[in-house]
């Protein structure tokens, strides 16, 4: 191979990184806007997560999406992983805005979610539509949606695995 020649990197490999990307801006929020989300948790839920916690599992969350998308792209599935991350930050989304409503009132995340998130994971899953077979596709976002449940019940245990 040519050390020179430059190497073909497919769009859905770029559309990988806006989640990375994406995720610390929601990140941010979380622990900026409002009054924080560890502070919003507890009032709403009363679950006390600490700061520690909740910074661990969101750096958590950054490394396993850095990781699904080296992984995806070094064993050629970044298309069902893009599914993934589309249902993920779907789910994500609609979890955030569902809660604002019904509480009537602002959520730590709540802006990127409406902004970035909800756009991104419509988006890509109906760019995915048209790539992709739609019961894997389906499959994909269930996966999606499975991990954002399960880091919810996480956070309503403030953290804790036991």
């Amino acid at each position: 191979m040519d050390p020179n020649a430059t190497q073909y990197i497919p769009p859905s490999a770029l559309w990988m990184w806006l989640f990375p990307i994406t995720y610390l801006i929601h990140i941010a929020e979380e622990y900026w806007g409002g009054e924080g989300y560890c502070a919003y948790l507890y009032r709403l839920r009363g679950v006390h997560l600490t700061l520690a916690r909740f910074f661990f599992f969101q750096g958590l969350g950054v490394v396993l999406i850095v990781a699904g998308i080296v992984i995806s792209l070094h064993f050629k599935f970044p298309r069902f992983m893009l599914g993934v991350f589309g249902g993920l930050v779907l789910c994500n989304g609609i979890t955030h805005t569902v809660t604002a409503i019904r509480h009537q009132g602002y959520g730590p995340g709540l802006v990127s979610c409406v902004l970035i998130w909800i756009p991104l994971g419509l988006v890509t899953l109906i760019i995915l539509q048209g790539e992709m077979p739609v019961l894997r596709l389906v499959v994909a976002s269930l996966i999606g949606f499975g991990i954002n449940g399960a880091v919810a019940l996480l956070a309503m245990r403030g953290g804790r695995l036991v």
